[in-house]
């Protein structure tokens, strides 16, 4: 059962980089400046711990969606769900391991 759930998130990740290439531009702004807030505007870390891929390196893109998704109870990470849906988690989270891309002027 593991194996097909992560065969479908997996499958999920890759529709979501296409399905948000038009939206790209929004979710990088957003991440920026929103996420930037707490993980400081280069994402290097600040309130929050950094989001570089060196720091995010080996962590599961799942788990870095559910994250994003619904935050960390006890900390100041706010669940963004009312905002993002899974698809845009999956590729935020994917894009900080890769190296987030800058904003686009």
């Amino acid at each position: 059962m593991a194996r097909l759930n992560r065969s479908g998130l997996s499958l999920l990740a890759c529709f979501s980089m296409v399905a948000w290439a038009g939206n790209e531009g929004e979710l990088i702004r957003l991440v920026r400046q929103d996420c930037g807030s707490c993980h400081g505007m280069t994402l290097k870390g600040g309130l929050g711990s950094p989001l570089t891929a060196q720091a995010l390196m080996g962590k599961p893109l799942e788990s870095l969606a559910a994250t994003i998704l619904y935050g960390r109870p006890g900390t100041a990470m706010p669940a963004w769900k009312s905002i993002l849906n899974e698809g845009e988690a999956l590729w935020i989270a994917r894009k900080l391991v890769e190296g987030f891309p800058e904003e686009k002027h």
